[in-house]
């Protein structure tokens, strides 16, 4: 109850700030936020845009969620992303299969190559102990750069824009609504956050994940190998970060372009830590900030505020959680909890 409430402190004390920004630029808080909230969900249209903002953001925060609770900081999950984004993109437009089996191929490469990504660093952080959060960011960089080499030197679409060729429609997600690129991507993200959390909630596996992440020296005089279980759970955080990578792909662009998902990882890391780790809580803090990304292309229109604005509310968000973990994890005396969650 304690984590509860200083998660909701921290996002209250960031949203207070943020209203004061706004006041700031002669700009009504409270106007500024009924825009937001009109751009997010005003119509059916802006409800399902919202919620396609929300997929990436929500899979993303699944991917956090599960590093989280196994004592992991995985914040290569953009990094994974991109490279799930372009393996599935290669599979679309490379192979001509049937229609069912080319999206279940193009996902999978997805998942293995965002597993693949964080194999590296979760080898160096079992093996040697180095820092995951710093290897992970670093990563990011790599991969972000390497998909773009890709894109433009050796997968670019002849004329047009630093792209790869389109996929074939029979590596399409289907879609759920006629006036929406929304697709099953959604259905797919809240199928994982249930599984994850019924997995950490009822199997024994999902439990040794849980004490290796809350104490992991107890974990270790009760038997279990806290190195192979460190290094599964960021293979498994990755694997998730690559199918967000797959899905963004496959349901909405329908290929890879540069910067084709800039920002969902890392929305998808502030989504896990408001929720405090909690893969169900994450389908609502996700909805929270892919309601951000919706309503502020409305912002612009109605008001003088520039969408920006949401970006510095994220970040002051980010600060806000970040300042109560470090206090949390100073506060606490056993010292043998790296994250709490």
């Amino acid at each position: 109850m304690r984590t509860l409430t200083g998660q909701a402190l921290a996002f209250i004390i960031a949203m207070a700030i943020g209203a004061i920004i706004i006041l700031m630029i002669d700009e009504n808080p409270v106007t500024v936020f009924l825009t937001l909230m009109r751009g997010a969900f005003g119509d059916e249209e802006k409800i399902a845009g919202t919620l396609l903002q929300t997929t990436p953001i929500l899979i993303c925060g699944i991917a956090a969620c599960i590093g989280l609770r196994g004592g992991m900081f995985n914040i290569g999950i953009e990094g994974q992303l991109f490279l799930g984004g372009f393996a599935a993109a290669w599979v679309g437009f490379t192979f001509d299969l049937p229609p069912v089996l080319h999206v279940l191929a193009a996902i999978a490469l997805a998942i293995v190559a965002g597993a693949a990504w964080v194999a590296i660093p979760a080898f160096f952080r079992v093996r040697f102990g180095t820092n995951e959060v710093v290897s992970t960011i670093l990563a990011n960089y790599i991969a972000t750069l390497l998909t773009s080499y890709f894109t433009i030197f050796l997968f670019k679409r002849p004329g047009g824009w630093s792209e790869t060729p389109p996929i074939h429609e029979s590596a399409y997600l289907p879609e759920l609504f006629s006036f929406s690129r929304l697709n099953i991507g959604l259905l797919i993200g809240l199928a994982l956050a249930i599984a994850v959390a019924a997995f950490f909630r009822w199997s024994s596996t999902g439990y040794s994940v849980t004490m290796v992440g809350s104490a992991p020296k107890f974990a270790e005089y009760g038997g279990i190998n806290v190195r192979c279980v460190g290094f599964g759970v960021l293979l498994a955080s990755g694997a998730a970060g690559g199918l967000a990578g797959g899905i963004e792909t496959l349901g909405v662009h329908h290929r890879f372009m540069e910067g084709f998902a800039p920002g969902f990882g890392f929305d998808g890391v502030i989504a896990a830590l408001l929720a405090n780790g909690s893969p169900i809580g994450t389908i609502f803090t996700a909805l929270f900030f892919g309601a951000l990304r919706s309503g502020s292309l409305l912002l612009e229109v109605d008001t003088t505020a520039s969408r920006e604005i949401i970006t510095v509310i994220q970040a002051l968000i980010i600060l806000a959680v970040s300042a109560d973990l470090l206090m949390r994890r100073r506060g606490d005396r056993t010292g043998e909890r790296r994250w709490k969650f």
